[in-house]
């Protein structure tokens, strides 16, 4: 006929979005709708021989295609691949093997199924692609402390080509949980505790994995991100992983809601995870208010939901809200969830319950739209196909190595600095014992595989100081195993640990400067997602024998420099008495070892700051710098204040921040309000400097925190050197949620406070009228 196409609709890329979409819906059955929303991890392994995708195989497993493939690089589904967590190259894919298995899934998808729609492939990326020979960045918490926005922008946009060099449009990430307890071994993964914070790195995360502002179709080079875990995941009950979250609607949409909702107010973020704990009795993948009246409706998100992975079955075997894996999938597509990660075990059930009639086809239909859209704005009909070669010469090559030592300086923080401890002068610093667990390995943290090169603090202190006296000494183990995908985790032996003391000791008598390389390993501070794979603390002191470790040291009355490497916060009192000099080096990433050796020889200048408060105990937990003015009235026999502030890091030179000089005192309720500070270096070293802008609110309709972040900025100045930063605050930044929760800029008296830590500020009020 006439108006006949020589092929469909939905293979035309010139056509909108949406006319594709209703054109291959209208082709597809029932069962090739439910694979859309399902997923296959495990299920690997009915695709394959050894490594080799099988098409023979595909086609008798997955007779109606395959919607969804979860974590291409890693060898879930090979025989003896249990878990694929993390730890040993045993468990990945190289590089080369990534691509032939997603390019002969993609092509069998393409050419061997009924309609020809290509697999979603997704991958994990918090702090640097989560694959064999990819670059791993600083963690996550030490890219917050980095306070650099554009930094957190450039990484990300590494991290994205990287992986989108391998075929993979989506990756999962990244973390905008604000956090506000340090027990919860995920606290790593995060940004912090402040909302501001969290929102900001959160969008500069977004444009660096799928370019700037508002798009329709994915840009070369790009990935989806998905923004997890909606929420009140980080601050979860007795801080256990996945507790309860006991919060009101109103602390959520003051501090919990803030990262998500700027996030897709300023981007076009392609996909939101939904958190796998419950508030107010409901669990998140079941919560049509949160996801369905919030996310879709309030903030218009227009992207994809997809689960956590066992999310959704979760609601049944977890949860108890759901009777069977039947209900629980369709408790979960009423609240909007569109794929079911990791296996979609629940979703499963699905053709049954619509044949059946039990559950509306009209909610299959919605969720499979959703991700045929998806695929459509990801390019994947046109090029679902990952490039072998290309990606070999821009996965972790020189510019991204480079990238990533600037990344662990700029995330080096300096806690204490007792009468110039720091720097170390290799010229006057005579033997220097380097001890401690952390002193030879390098520390990557959680959902890290194995990049092409490591650099350890002893390696970075040779390499950067040849001809220094370096001696070494093990000092005490902290785990017996190195292996983050193992669930148990044991202490090192206590009676070899008293032995490796004694050795360091002897070893540090014939030094000069004893620097110790203490803190945490991937097992003592983790995702705890099974009972039998935990990950949280009640002590959230170092564990093991480490401070007794520091005491021998200690004792010996010699320069004391302490290394922390860690993805919990330092809460240690005694490591902070004892020590000279105390540097935050959180997980520093593959490069770490030669920015902190750098750092500690004076050749980088740490200018981080702290992007939590650090408590004294679990005692004081929770504790975070924006809390409400009736709290923090103090205990008997102990100390209210933090060990260190929110917001806090020194440096080699000194600052001074002037009084904030606002534009004028009054502003009306819909205009900005602006400010400014001068910044100035009156030390004798070039360094950087995080100007920090805090608001109070007084005599509002309702109580206000002490302090709001509302704004930073991280300059680099010479010595002498003078800066004006200024700041604009928008009418919604300053609005509150006034008794009849409606978000309104109220009148009233707002104090403007600019220092380079939350305890340290100078102030101003002026009024909004």
């Amino acid at each position: 006929m006439a108006f006949a196409q020589a092929s469909p609709l939905y293979r035309n890329s010139a056509a909108p979005i949406a006319a594709r979409v209703a054109d291959l819906m209208a082709r597809m059955t029932l069962v090739e709708k439910v694979q859309q929303i399902r997923t296959a991890w495990q299920s690997k392994g009915e695709m394959i021989d050894d490594l080799a995708f099988n098409p023979a195989k595909a086609s008798a497993a997955f007779p109606d295609g395959i919607g969804h493939v979860t974590r291409p690089s890693d060898k879930r589904g090979v025989p003896g691949i249990t878990g694929a967590s993390g730890g040993t190259a045993a468990r990945w894919r190289t590089p080369q093997q990534t691509v032939e298995f997603i390019n002969a899934l993609q092509r069998w998808a393409v050419e061997d199924t009924r309609l020809g729609i290509p697999v979603l492939v997704h991958e994990e990326s918090l702090h640097g692609y989560m694959a064999t020979e990819a670059t791993m960045f600083p963690q996550a918490i030490a890219l917050a402390g980095s306070f650099d926005t554009g930094l957190m922008e450039r990484v990300q946009s590494v991290t994205a080509r990287e992986v989108r060099a391998r075929g993979v449009p989506l990756v999962l990430s990244p973390v905008v949980d604000i956090v506000r307890d340090p027990r919860w071994g995920r606290i790593e993964e995060t940004w912090g505790e402040d909302p501001y914070l969290c929102a900001e790195m959160g969008v500069a995360a977004v444009e660096g994995l799928q370019g700037p502002g508002k798009f329709e179709t994915l840009r070369d080079g790009k990935v989806f991100a998905t923004l997890k875990h909606m929420t009140g995941h980080g601050q979860p009950e007795a801080g256990n992983n996945i507790s309860p979250a006991q919060l009101s609607e109103r602390e959520l949409r003051e501090n919990f809601f803030p990262p998500f909702r700027e996030v897709v107010r300023r981007t076009s973020v392609g996909a939101v995870m939904p958190s796998y704990n419950e508030i107010d009795g409901i669990p998140s993948h079941a919560n049509t208010w949160l996801l369905g009246k919030v996310l879709r409706g309030e903030w218009g998100f227009d992207g994809v939901i997809v689960s956590d992975y066992g999310g959704v079955h979760e609601l049944a075997t977890l949860h108890h809200v759901a009777k069977d894996l039947e209900d629980a999938a369709h408790q979960a597509l009423l609240a909007g969830v569109d794929s079911e990660l990791p296996e979609g075990m629940a979703y499963e059930t699905l053709v049954d319950a619509v044949e059946a009639g039990r559950i509306p086809v009209e909610l299959v239909d919605t969720a499979c739209a959703r991700m045929l859209a998806f695929k459509f704005r990801a390019g994947l009909f046109e090029n679902p196909y990952g490039d072998a070669d290309y990606a070999a010469r821009i996965t972790g090559n020189a510019e991204a190595r480079a990238l990533a030592l600037e990344a662990a300086r700029k995330g080096m923080c300096l806690l204490t600095n007792n009468d110039g401890a720091l720097p170390l002068d290799p010229g006057s610093m005579g033997r220097v014992a380097v001890i401690g667990p952390n002193h030879a390995i390098a520390r990557l943290g959680g959902y890290s595989s194995v990049p092409k090169q490591t650099v350890s603090l002893i390696e970075g202190l040779r390499a950067i100081a040849p001809q220094a006296d370096f001696v070494t000494a093990q000092g005490v183990f902290i785990t017996t195993s190195e292996d983050r995908s193992l669930s148990a985790v044991e202490l090192a032996p206590r009676g070899r640990n008293l032995e490796l003391i004694a050795e360091a000791v002897e070893v540090a008598k014939g030094a000069d400067t004893i620097i110790l390389a203490i803190g945490d390993t991937e097992q003592t501070s983790r995702e705890g997602f099974a009972k039998t794979h935990l990950g949280d603390r009640v002590d959230i002191d170092i564990v093991g024998e480490q401070n007794e470790l520091v005491d021998a040291l200690a004792a010996l009355g010699k320069k004391l420099v302490v290394c922390a490497i860690n993805g919990r916060p330092p809460s240690w009192p005694n490591v902070v008495e004892k020590a000279d000099a105390v540097l935050e080096c959180w997980y520093a990433g593959q490069e770490g070892g030669t920015a902190i050796a750098e750092t500690l020889l004076g050749r980088n200048n740490p200018g981080a700051k702290l992007p939590v408060t650090v408590v004294r105990n679990e005692g004081q937990v929770p504790y975070f710098y924006n809390h409400k003015p009736s709290a923090r009235r103090g205990y008997l026999f102990d100390d209210k204040t933090p060990l260190f502030p929110f917001g806090h890091g020194l440096s080699y030179t000194s600052f001074t921040i002037s009084d904030p000089r606002p534009a004028k005192m009054q502003f009306r309720s819909d205009e900005p309000v602006v400010v400014e500070a001068q910044v100035a270096n009156t030390g004798a070293m070039a360094g950087d400097e995080v100007v920090q802008l805090y608001v109070t609110r007084t005599q509002a309709s309702v109580t206000q925190p002490v302090l709001e972040l509302k704004g930073f900025e991280r300059v680099t100045l010479a010595p002498g050197e003078k800066r004006t930063v200024r700041f604009e605050v928008e009418p919604r930044r300053l609005a509150i949620w006034n008794r009849a929760m409606e978000e309104v800029n109220e009148p009233g008296p707002l104090m403007l406070s600019v220092g380079n830590s939350s305890a340290s500020l100078k102030s101003i009020e002026v009024e909004i009228v």
